[in-house]
């Protein structure tokens, strides 16, 4: 066959395009890529899900921690906190529930910016701390200024949903050694006061997530805080 022969018959090959079978076999092939990619997709997807709902349950849990911390250092900083008086302490403190029971209790002389007045904002607001079933943290507050100061319960704020139990930890100068109570421990001295913890315990869960965290309770100061 001569050269001219050949050519024609490459020509007409290449002219005819694919067959059937190689079109088949080219869908299956761009069908099993799709899928591969698909799946991939959705895995990483729902791994990222995963992963973005642990860090934002991280960055809830650091940021509770830290707006306690400073409101806790605030009360006994002046002029929050009056010399010659505890800026915190045990009280009892009786909450719209009814029930009064010893609460961890500060005052805050312009408020917390978690406060929402229902009228003209008022100094000298005395704040708790307690924890719900079904609620979470909550802060109780109270202006001193208020005309049914002690008469009326106290407001409620939620600060955390997620905080299911907080406890109060103590030193024991004697045994040096850490205690872990339920509830704040009464005076040994006089069984109508409570001590004052030197940390609160509180305890964070969202689904299968659990985190504790430990927050100082800080100690009066008088003069000026050196920063």
């Amino acid at each position: 066959m001569n050269a001219p022969a050949q050519r024609d018959i490459f020509s007409a090959r290449r002219s005819r395009g694919f067959t059937l079978l190689e079109i088949l076999v080219a869908l299956a092939l761009v069908g099993l890529v799709l899928v591969g990619l698909n799946t991939f997709i959705f895995s990483m997807g729902e791994l990222w899900g995963r992963r973005s709902e642990v860090r934002l349950f991280d960055q809830h849990v650091r940021a509770v921690s830290r707006f306690l911390e400073r409101e806790l250092r605030r009360a006994v900083w002046p002029p929050e906190s009056a010399p010659g008086q505890p800026g915190i302490g045990v009280r009892e403190v009786r909450p719209r529930s009814g029930s009064s029971g010893p609460l961890l209790r500060f005052e805050l002389r312009d408020g917390s910016r978690l406060i929402a007045w229902p009228g003209q904002p008022l100094p000298e607001v005395v704040c708790a701390l307690a924890v719900r079933d079904g609620t979470g943290l909550v802060l109780l507050w109270q202006s001193r200024l208020e005309t049914r100061f002690g008469d009326d319960p106290p407001r409620e704020t939620v600060i955390s949903p997620l905080v299911t139990a907080i406890q109060y930890d103590y030193y024991d100068a004697e045994s040096r050694a850490w205690r872990t109570e339920s509830s704040p421990r009464r005076n040994r001295e006089n069984a109508d006061q409570y001590d004052a913890p030197r940390r609160v315990r509180l305890t964070f869960k969202h689904g299968a997530a659990t985190q504790e965290t430990v927050i100082t309770v800080p100690s009066s100061v008088e003069g000026i805080p050196t920063y």
